[in-house]
Order: C-alpha cells, then sequence, then structure tokens
C-alpha cells in the first residue's frame, strides 16, 4: 500500500487525517513544521506529501519548490486560502492538486486516489496527432516544450502550456473548463474548474495582448476554443 507523508502543523487535524488514511490501509507518516516535513520528503520515498501551506519554518510553498528540485513526489496542498490566485501559485510551484480547509475526508481521499492513480500511469496526451501545432501564426513544439508567435519565443508555465496545447490539439471544438482541467492538471481532475480562467487569462495576457492576435475565443457557459 501507499506510503504518505503529511506536513500539517495542527495537532487534530494531521490525527485526524493519520487515522483515516490508516484506516484505508495507507502507511503514514507526520511532521508538523516545514523544516522536519522537507527533510522526511528529500530523504524517504513517499507515494504522495499532503502539504499544509501554513506552516513554521519554513512555508508549506518553499517546501514544495525545493522539493521539485529533486522529486516529483504528489503533493497535494492543503490550505485555509480560497483565493483562486493562491491555488494557482501552488499548482504552478509544481502541486498536483489543493484541498481547502474544511475538507470532507471523502473528498480528501477521492483526490489521493486520483493523484496516486496519476502518478502511476504512463504520462498520456488528449489526442495529439503531431508534435508541432500551430494557429493563427503560434506554434506549440511538443517535443521542445515551446510555443512561439511568428518565430518570436513566449514563456509559458507548465500548466499553461498543457492547456494550451489541448485547445491547439482540438481546433473548433470547444473544451469545457473541467475538460482543460483534467489535460491540464490530472487524470478526472475532480478540483475547481474556475482556476482555468485564470491560466486563459495569463494565456491571452502572454499571446493575445502581446501579439495582437485573437487566439482563444470564449464560448459563453461552456468553455474555451481556438477556430481556424
Amino acid at each position: 500500500m501507499a506510503r504518505i507523508l503529511v506536513v500539517e502543523d495542527e495537532a487534530k487535524i494531521a490525527r485526524f487525517v493519520e487515522l483515516e488514511l490508516s484506516h484505508e490501509g495507507y502507511e503514514v507518516d507526520k511532521a508538523e513544521d516545514g523544516r522536519a516535513g522537507l527533510e522526511l520528503a528529500l530523504s524517504t520515498d513517499y507515494d504522495l506529501i499532503l502539504l499544509d501551506i501554513m506552516l513554521p519554518q519554513i512555508s508549506g510553498m518553499e517546501v514544495l519548490r525545493r522539493l521539485r528540485r529533486e522529486k516529483d513526489t504528489p503533493v497535494i496542498l492543503l490550505t485555509a486560502r480560497d483565493a483562486v490566485m493562491d491555488k494557482v501559485a501552488g499548482l504552478d510551484a509544481g502541486a498536483d492538486d489543493y484541498i481547502t480547509k474544511p475538507f470532507a475526508i471523502e473528498e480528501l481521499l477521492a483526490r489521493i486516489r486520483v493523484a496516486l492513480k496519476r502518478h502511476a500511469a504512463p504520462a498520456t496526451s488528449a489526442a495529439i496527432a503531431t508534435n508541432a501545432l500551430t494557429a493563427h501564426g503560434v506554434t506549440l513544439d511538443v517535443d521542445r516544450h515551446e510555443v512561439t508567435v511568428e518565430g518570436a519565443p513566449v514563456e509559458l508555465t507548465n500548466r499553461e502550456f498543457e492547456i494550451l496545447h489541448a485547445l491547439m490539439a482540438n481546433p473548433n471544438i470547444v473544451q469545457t473548463r473541467e475538460a482543460l482541467a483534467s489535460a491540464a492538471l490530472g487524470y478526472d481532475y475532480i478540483g475547481e474548474s474556475n482556476v482555468i480562467d485564470v491560466y486563459i487569462r495569463q494565456l491571452r495576457s502572454k499571446i493575445d495582448d502581446r501579439f495582437g492576435i485573437k487566439l482563444i475565443t470564449t464560448v459563453r457557459g461552456v468553455g474555451y476554443v481556438i477556430r481556424d
């Protein structure tokens, strides 16, 4: 069974999560602050880490950044913050998912199963027929993980790249926020899809606004599309 590290400074929450995970058959270790959590995360091969953002000594975000320099262990952020930008920042820093306190244990367990399944499965991308996709002067090179507009490079985060990838791979097909969330954030993603709106705004700022083109179209009440 999977081994999970819980990094949480609120003792009651940590103990509750530990008992529930143990009941589900997971092997559980705990850390009460960011420094101890980072040391355990780097020294032990965990299958998944539950990481609180607000931690003493080292913040959860800093723990995540340092961890990502060496390991790709799946990380689910536990946060009392409900601002979308905080969630986007965590995802861009390398988190696989997030859940906002207070949470139902059933939802947390479901997210853990999704993260573990995604990490165990071979990486795949939806319906990509070629390694280079083009639209409106924008070229997305899958192999090089690069995006250019008329030859000018565009710096995108991994999440932005995956969302643009999903849109360009399916021209004229409207992609729902949920579909884009699953494509960019993981296998059968079950989180809030409104984070996609933030990523779309960032893509438009970096591509549409910067180069004066109309790449991504909003289909009100449905999602987004790139049309021919």
